[in-house]
């Protein structure tokens, strides 16, 4: 992924225009002006017609309010801002990794390989599947590039966009024998296209159809994990995917080593982080070495850290108090001429997100070009437009099983965050109505012509 990224920037000539080093600390809309006043961490001001948001859906580090956290000797780390400009080793330290989403399952086989021992601290167990990373097979890559029309057709048709052709079979047409061998060999091939893409239509929307996929990776776990009562606690009872679908290479594996243990927090709650190590309710853990895999304010977190002010003065704390309001997830009512990639209400961690980044910037640059065209200054949502497109999304997302998890797609994970299912699950349905507004001239939007001074 971040190979392609690279090579995106390196063909378009984009580093040029890339400012390193950088942190956008306020905006604020200059109405009579029409322009954005932008202020950065080097006390730099930039004004710009357009302020376009790409700031990451994951990329609000958060570090969780446990007492003594600071009072920690020893290295600690986070794993949404792990240091590059220095090698981390573990090897001969005792460590511990606090977190069990994402990062914290692909970290802990590594971790596990180099570290004298190994502590996962577990709040909630997690249903992790293969990740499939292998070489990519050179007669696949070749056949993408002779078809990638195909390829690419397949991939904006599909709910996530992924290459994989979605299936029309509900579970409950195979017998268990068949199902089995669905889920066995998708577990073989690895990757979440194959297993929540290609095996049946219904897992995300089918309480029946969801616990037989769940039940056959606690299955998967049971086969692996060699201490019955470790396996015990590495199985999740939720509803499979509906929280962030991880992926893993080796993790369940890593608990039949000597050196790693599991703390359930469910059963050994942490009491303090000490000077030392650890400490839950059954003692204190030695540690040399702590890593906060604790996640993210996902999705709003990082914009709400700028705080922009758009019409009136009016911050986007004051915009997002009560929920996080878009119009077509590109846009935010009394923010005029700011845009967002990724941003609440739109398909974002839910859609391929390089795919959708495209998909997203391309309807931007479209609507720009547009205004200049036409002489606009300024474009914002019209008022009350964002009401119907918040139901909109909900609709959409109550025909599944998602909000029916605590995760963070909720905000559960950030204390005091309020609840809201900000992801719109329509996928190429949400492409198709961005879309069509644009076609109707930018339905639900209001303009404003471009004045002479800001012109000027």
């Amino acid at each position: 992924m971040l190979r392609y990224l690279n090579f995106v920037a390196d063909r378009l000539d984009l580093r040029r225009d890339i400012q390193l080093s950088t942190r956008v600390t306020g905006a604020a809309f200059d109405e009579g002006a029409q322009r954005w006043e932008i202020e950065t961490s080097s006390g730099e001001k930039v004004r710009a017609q357009f302020l376009v948001c790409a700031v990451g859906a994951l990329s609000a580090a958060h570090m969780p309010d446990i007492a003594g956290r600071d009072s920690f000797k020893g290295e600690v780390y986070h794993t949404g801002r792990w240091p590059n400009d220095k090698p981390v080793s573990f090897k001969g330290k005792r460590v511990g990794i606090i977190g069990t989403g994402s990062s914290g399952i692909q970290s802990t086989p590594l971790i596990a390989r180099d570290a004298a021992h190994l502590t996962v601290f577990q709040r909630t167990p997690q249903y992790s599947v293969p990740a499939g990373n292998t070489p990519t097979d050179k007669a696949l890559v070749a056949e993408a590039r002779a078809n990638w029309p195909k390829f690419r057709e397949i991939m904006l048709a599909t709910p996530i966009g992924a290459p994989e052709v979605p299936s029309t079979i509900r579970a409950c047409e195979h017998t268990p024998e068949q199902r089995r061998a669905t889920y066995e060999a998708a577990w073989q091939k690895g990757g979440l296209g194959p297993i929540l893409v290609s095996t049946y239509c219904d897992i995300l929307t089918d309480r029946q159809s969801n616990e037989w996929l769940a039940e056959f990776v606690r299955g998967k776990i049971r086969e692996v994990v060699k201490d019955p009562e470790v396996a015990r606690k590495l199985m999740p009872s939720y509803l499979i995917a509906t929280k962030r679908q991880v992926m893993d290479e080796g993790y369940y594996e890593a608990f039949n080593r000597d050196n790693v243990s599991l703390v359930d927090l469910r059963e050994d709650p942490i009491v303090e982080i000490t000077p030392n190590g650890v400490r839950t309710q059954s003692g204190e853990h030695p540690l040399d070495m702590l890593v906060f895999a604790t996640g993210f304010d996902a999705i709003t977190g990082a914009l709400q850290k700028i705080n922009p002010r758009g019409r009136g003065g009016v911050s986007l704390a004051e915009c997002w108090k009560d929920r996080f309001n878009s119009w077509l997830g590109l846009t935010i009512p009394r923010m005029p001429n700011l845009f967002m990639i990724h941003g609440p209400e739109s398909p974002c961690v839910l859609y391929n997100m390089p795919l959708g980044a495209e998909r997203q910037t391309d309807w931007i640059r479209e609507c720009i070009l547009n205004m200049r065209k036409h002489g606009i200054g300024a474009i914002e949502p019209a008022p009350g437009v964002d009401v119907g497109w918040s139901r909109e999304v909900a609709e959409v997302a109550n025909m599944s099983l998602y909000p029916q998890t605590e995760s963070w797609y909720l905000g559960a994970n950030i204390p005091g965050k309020h609840r809201q299912f900000a992801v719109h699950l329509g996928g190429p349905a949400y492409y198709a109505r961005i879309k069509e507004a644009a076609d109707k001239g930018y339905e639900g939007f209001v303009m404003e012509p471009e004045r002479s001074e800001a012109a000027a």
